[in-house]
């Protein structure tokens, strides 16, 4: 198969873009930093489209940024999927990323893929986001969002920036540490991509079978490294250098793979120990 991903040069995006290439199928590399008819055009004549573009989240919300949080997931993908559907030769799939955001913070619920939309601006985002990629089956081209959690890698993503306080020994909760962190090992994430790719349609929560609370993951690392964990992060600190944005680390929700794990697929790292061990031993 011809594979165009969309943000084939971000974390995700190189993993996919290497295991696509190991089973011996064509990648295609496009950006949405131009312009979105010029990445379409890129991937024009592919069988699957990937869209993984989106301006990070971790970062202080500032209204321009939250504005560019948006129109680098909706107004991309409106642009992007209006652009496929006028070829003449259209891809027969089409695969967007989303986020577990989509359900909104909880200390207490439980989420699946049937769980309703939340009401904060991530979850309006991911809904709208969501409905732009589903447009995509008016023009013919199947359709597979992956809602993902925290992706852990060593080459990208929130996780290198961890691992150097927390081998300094400078590691430790974040607010309550009661937040929920959905993680999933890059491994993964890349699977799930692929079994999307093969055919796998619809809504799928990219995370790992189970999530566990900030003070669980904070031992886990430490536990990894063989370092201590004793110097809590104030939540009015994370306040103070993201804003609003803050909820990244403050807030979470507790979110299930249940479709991934009903149709089968086995996940490499089912526990955080087992991920964070993978990675950093």
């Amino acid at each position: 198969m011809k594979i165009g991903i969309i943000g084939a040069s971000g974390f995700i995006g190189k993993h996919l873009a290497a295991a696509v290439t190991a089973r011996g199928d064509t990648v295609v590399h496009a950006s949405i930093r131009g312009d979105l008819r010029t990445a379409a055009q890129a991937v024009q004549g592919c069988d699957v489209v990937v869209n993984l573009a989106g301006e990070s989240v971790a970062q202080r919300w500032t209204p321009d940024v939250k504005q560019r949080i948006a129109d680098s997931r909706i107004t991309a993908a409106r642009g992007l999927i209006a652009a496929l559907s006028e070829f003449e030769r259209k891809p027969r799939r089409y695969i967007s990323a989303s986020a577990v955001g989509y359900y909104g913070p909880s200390v207490d619920a439980t989420f699946t893929e049937a769980s309703p939309v939340g009401k904060d601006f991530l979850a309006g985002v991911c809904l709208e986001w969501e409905t732009e990629a589903y447009k995509a089956t008016q023009a013919g081209m199947a359709v597979a969002l992956l809602r993902t959690g925290l992706v852990l890698g060593t080459d990208g993503g929130a996780l290198p920036q961890l691992l150097t306080p927390f081998r300094l020994g400078l590691g430790g909760i974040v607010g309550s540490g009661q937040q929920w962190t959905s993680w999933i090992h890059i491994d993964d994430i890349v699977g799930l991509y692929l079994l999307a790719i093969d055919g796998a349609d619809g809504i799928f929560n990219a995370t790992a079978p189970n999530p566990v609370r900030n003070r669980d993951f904070t031992t886990a690392l430490a536990h990894a490294l063989h370092r201590p964990a004793i110097i809590p992060v104030p939540a009015l600190a994370m306040h103070l250098l993201f804003g609003e944005g803050a909820t990244i680390v403050l807030d979470g929700q507790r979110v299930l793979p249940a479709r991934a794990q009903q149709i089968g697929y086995r996940f490499r790292h089912e526990t955080i120990d087992s991920a964070l061990t993978a990675l950093v031993s």
